[in-house]
């Protein structure tokens, strides 16, 4: 990334820090995300100052809440789930960050905070994941800060499990969906069905768990175009970037698991209404519709497809996937 790229990008995420992380009827702030993305993908500095104008005035966003001090003494897990308690976690993380470095804070906030990675329909993961690579200290204490007051407990992880194909589990899953308007809602309705525990049970984890889990959102996005897949194929590239930070992988790749079997409900996707995925365009094509697009979504999945193509190699999933999302925006 240029020099000149980098420092906007790092200039517009300060003066990001003066948002709230949510909007409207809580909605995720996606600016600091899609700005981290939009720079990977080669957007310039005027492009960057451009998408941040544009998004401002897009959504309804409005200001941070004034800070809070996190009450000495009291346990940092204490408020998770809390989503007043955004200013205090801000508050603590910072601090915590202040005193530590990325590497052990995440080391030591990661694995209770992946029991609860569904919240937000994943925003809480993915924007603590891009935050990470930006290197921006301020951005990553905000993200961390909006998982843990958005965590949402879906269930402790079993070990054991049946199978390794999670599209096997899934295809069967017999849950009927909920019409709460939020994702993370009918992901927690889902959790709390007769049906979801077997199911999540049923899958036997390994260092191949997440790189299925991947490639099967990705299939899942590119037959569908459904809004929900796509936040698997962006919490799965999320994860991949934070996993060498869990000392335990597998422990944490239960608990998304179960986050992918609740968001697999709330997408009310079934087997039989997949359709066909679209040939694969150019990856210039896909990144350049990206580019001049001021689609968060569109512009986080693009990139995310490509990292993780980059990363995974083998069939063009990934590539159709973000086919599937430049035809969508085009339509």
């Amino acid at each position: 990334m240029p020099e000149t790229t980098a420092s906007t990008l790092l200039q517009l995420l300060d003066d990001g820090a003066r948002i709230d992380p949510e909007y409207g009827d809580g909605l995720s702030n996606h600016l600091p995300m899609a700005l981290a993305a939009l720079a990977r993908l080669g957007a310039g500095p005027r492009r960057l100052r451009d998408f941040a104008d544009a998004y401002a005035r897009q959504k309804p966003l409005r200001e941070a809440s004034a800070p809070a001090a996190w009450p000495a003494g009291d346990p940092w897990q204490g408020r998770f789930g809390e989503r007043a308690a955004w200013p205090a976690y801000r508050s603590l993380f910072r601090e915590w960050l202040a005193h530590e470095t990325a590497a052990p804070v995440l080391r030591q906030a990661l694995p209770p905070l992946m029991r609860g990675c569904g919240g937000a329909a994943f925003h809480g993961l993915i924007r603590t994941a891009y935050a990470l690579q930006c290197r921006h200290g301020g951005e990553l204490a905000d993200a961390l800060a909006y998982w843990a007051c958005r965590w949402m407990d879906l269930g402790e992880p079993q070990p054991g499990g049946r199978t390794v194909d999670p599209w096997g589990v899934l295809k069967v899953l017999a849950i009927a969906p909920t019409k709460e308007p939020l994702i993370a809602l009918r992901m927690l309705t889902a959790a709390r069905r007769r049906a979801f525990e077997p199911a999540a049970a049923a899958l036997r984890l390994d260092a191949g768990s997440l790189p299925r889990l991947a490639r099967l959102a990705a299939r899942l996005y590119a037959r569908s175009g459904n809004f929900t897949a796509l936040h698997l194929v962006t919490s799965a590239h999320a994860l991949r970037v934070l996993l060498p930070f869990i000392e335990e992988p597998v422990p944490a790749l239960g608990c998304y698991w179960r986050a992918v079997v609740a968001g697999f409900v709330a997408s009310r996707l079934s087997p039989a209404a997949l359709g066909r995925a679209p040939p694969p365009r150019p990856w210039s094509e896909l990144v350049g519709a990206a580019l001049a697009s001021d689609d968060d979504h569109l512009i986080k999945l693009v990139d995310a497809c490509r990292e993780e193509q980059q990363a995974h190699g083998g069939a063009p999933d990934w590539q159709r996937a973000a086919t599937r999302g430049v035809m969508q925006a085009a339509a």
